[in-house]
Order: C-alpha cells, then structure tokens, then sequence
C-alpha cells in the first residue's frame, strides 16, 4: 500500500476509539482525518480532529488530500418508520457520492450482520432481511442497496457484535447486570468479534482490491443466557414480561437507552460465514468470542 489519508466519519464512537490507533499505527498510513461532532478521545501525532457534523450538506470540502472513507455509522434507536429510514440514510448516501466525486478511491461502509435479519450460517450472497423493528439494521440494510447500485466497489463490513474494551455502553450494561430472559431451549444463538479483529479487517480491505460485503464475526457462538451466567456466580432468568419491564425501567430512569424491542431481537438466532473475508482478504480472528465478550 502506499501512503494513505484516510478519513473516519462519527469517529467519537466507541469503535472508533480501537480503529483510530490501529491506523496511525500502521506505517502505509500518513495521515488520519477523524470527524464528529461528539468529543473523539484519541490523541496521535497522526490523526487531525474536525468538530463537525460528516453528514451535513457541504461536507464534501473534508474530503481534499484524502484517499480513503471509511464511515462509521451514527447510533440511532431502534425503531422507525420506513420514511425515516429513506430520511436517515439519504446524508449518507449523499458522503459517498461526494467522496468519490472528489477522487477518493477506497470507500468502506461499516454496516452489520444484523442486515441479515434471523439467520443460520448466513453469507454474503443471502438476503438482506433486516429486524424489521431495528432501525439501525433497516437503516444499513437500505444503505447497502444503494451504494450496491453506486458504487459497487465499495466495501461493506457486516461485524455482527462488536465486543472489547470499548464495546458501546448498552452491551456493557447487559453484561454487567445478573438477568436474563428466559428464553425456552434452545437457547437463540449469537456471534461477536473483538474491537481489535475488527478493526484489523478495516486495515486489511485498505490495504486491497476488496470490494462488496464481508462478514465478519468470530466463528464460535453463545446464548445471552451464557454470557450472563460466565460473568455472575449468580445470575436468574426473568420472564419475558418482567424483563421487558425491568428493561422499560432501566432506560427510563437509569438512561440505559435500550429500548425493549431488544428483547425480540434478542430471542432470534443470529449466525453468520465469514470464509469469504478468510479466503480474500487473509483476515483472522485473534480472539474468540468467548475471549472478546470477557475483554468487554
């Protein structure tokens, strides 16, 4: 690779926070543009922060120097209607066609595994079929299409949970808490992938010809029932009644910010493949995902 600007939109996310070292530390790197309106707390000799809003109508004067985007999806609540996605995604839309109109020649979407919707073993070629009350998921899903259509070049990461050290505040507070639905057997099944592998995929299509979606995801699975029992000696199931009103109540009065639509999502199997970003891109996991929800 030669040397690369690269710039990172809604870079004071909590991902951001192991992406943002990861390409200031790689020597092909020369300089990173870091953009949002929230505080992004990371400091390098390499990185240059603009307090500003990526998504807003004349951010297309960001992009002179740079030749790469990779853009971080803002966090949004779960549910929307479906004018409010076509809304939501439509600024978006909008970065890519100004960063390729200024010549930018790598494009890289961070979207989700959960654009898939309940899946076993889902590939990069299976519908999209996102949760249809997750807006974030509704939200990618639409984004994907479009840039599909744009620009087919462009790279789409689908991580399905993204764990480590600066997992997002909502995940903490799951897994830091002692409950769990009570969900009947068997138990619904989900992967994560480490912050760190994740950002190493980011690197990785950078630094290649990729283009299209990749999965990425540790291969083994878990239950929410036993990523709550391997942190707790003591750890009880709740109906789903009361854990949807335990959940209303910490969002409520304890700014959880998680709304109880999260516990349908919750109760569908979630599985993906990621041999296509094995095979292409030589990308490997360095933790499992037992080892990545225990760093979170």
């Amino acid at each position: 690779m030669g040397r690369m600007n690269v710039l990172v939109t809604h870079a004071g996310g909590s991902f951001a926070q192991a992406l943002l070292p990861a390409l200031c530390a790689r020597a092909g790197v020369e300089r990173v543009t870091a953009v949002d309106i929230r505080p992004v707390r990371v400091e390098h000799p390499k990185l240059v922060v603009i307090s500003s809003d990526p998504l807003r109508a004349d951010a297309a004067s960001l992009f002179a120097g740079h030749d790469a985007l990779v853009h971080l999806p803002p966090a949004t609540g779960v549910r929307a209607a479906a004018e409010d996605v076509e809304a939501a995604v439509r600024p978006a839309h909008r970065l890519f066609h100004a960063a390729h109109a200024a010549g930018l020649t790598r494009l890289v979407q961070l979207s989700t595994a959960a654009v898939y919707g309940p899946a076993i073993h889902a590939h990069e070629q299976s519908p999209l079929r996102p949760f249809a009350n997750s807006r974030y998921a509704r939200e990618q899903a639409h984004l994907e299409q479009l840039l599909t259509i744009d620009f087919p070049q462009c790279v789409r990461l689908r991580p399905h949970l993204i764990a480590g050290p600066h997992a997002d505040r909502r995940l903490k507070r799951v897994l830091r808490q002692p409950f769990y639905p009570g969900l009947p057997d068997p138990q619904p099944l989900y992967q994560c992938v480490h912050e760190d592998d994740l950002a190493a995929a980011v690197l990785r299509v950078l630094e290649s010809d990729a283009r299209g979606p990749y999965n990425i995801a540790a291969e083994d699975s878990f239950s929410l029932k036993d990523a709550i029992r391997r942190r707790h000696l003591l750890a009880f199931a709740l109906s789903r009644d009361r854990a949807r009103s335990a959940l209303a109540f910490a969002s409520r009065h304890l700014r959880w910010e998680l709304d109880p639509i999260w516990l349908d999502i919750a109760g569908e199997t979630l599985l993906v493949n990621c041999r296509r970003a094995v095979t292409e891109l030589g990308w490997r996991c360095r933790y499992t995902g037992l080892e990545a929800l225990a760093a979170t």
